[in-house]
């Protein structure tokens, strides 16, 4: 297998890290070889956040070169457009469509949300209210949920469930929360 890229971004407190745990521990469950690294000094003042995934088998180095996400995953709209650099031309973008907004205002979520369509042919785009409304505390796996069931990843649903099965702190609201994002996917997708 070809080295597999994913990129994930966000802003603070948005769950970052934890999406990037997941899919590499999946992954490494598979047998593949995980780099990761990740981008959070901006976290602490709800800044954006970023973190860059790995799958293969000879991977040297944790950084996508721009261009090179085979999927980006963006928790937040605006954070999707400010990182689009990455994802490559035939890359996939998974994206919720419910804006956090900037300290300093708010932004027309439409406009944005347009300006992807126009610029990703591979463009998914999940309905974030169900997911805010029952799953707020942990949106990043309920839209990592809804990324799985879309079938872009070299893992299956089975895989990251085992390893939310493994974590030590809220894994019933996780296992809920994963599942409902693949529900919202194949109802709203």
């Amino acid at each position: 297998m070809k080295t597999f890229n994913i990129f994930i971004t966000g802003v603070g407190g948005q769950g970052t890290v934890l999406a990037s745990k997941l899919i590499s521990s999946a992954a490494m469950k598979r047998g593949l070889n995980a780099r990761t690294t990740e981008f959070i000094g901006m976290a602490q003042r709800g800044g954006h956040v970023f973190g860059h995934v790995r799958l293969g088998k000879e991977i040297f180095s944790p950084f996508i070169p721009l261009g090179g996400a085979d999927v980006m995953i963006a928790f937040e709209p605006s954070e999707a457009v400010r990182q689009l650099s990455y994802l490559s031309g035939q890359g996939t973008l998974v994206v919720c469509d419910s804006a956090v907004n900037p300290i300093t205002g708010s932004y027309d979520v439409n406009a944005v949300l347009d300006y992807l369509k126009s610029n990703v042919s591979n463009l998914i785009i999940v309905h974030g209210q169900p997911i805010k409304d029952r799953c707020a505390k942990t949106l990043n796996v309920a839209l990592l949920g809804a990324a799985v069931q879309s079938g872009i990843f070299p893992f299956g649903a089975d895989d990251i469930l085992g390893v939310i099965s493994d974590l030590p702190r809220y894994k019933d609201e996780n296992l809920a929360s994963f599942e409902f994002g693949r529900r919202v996917y194949d109802e709203h997708v």
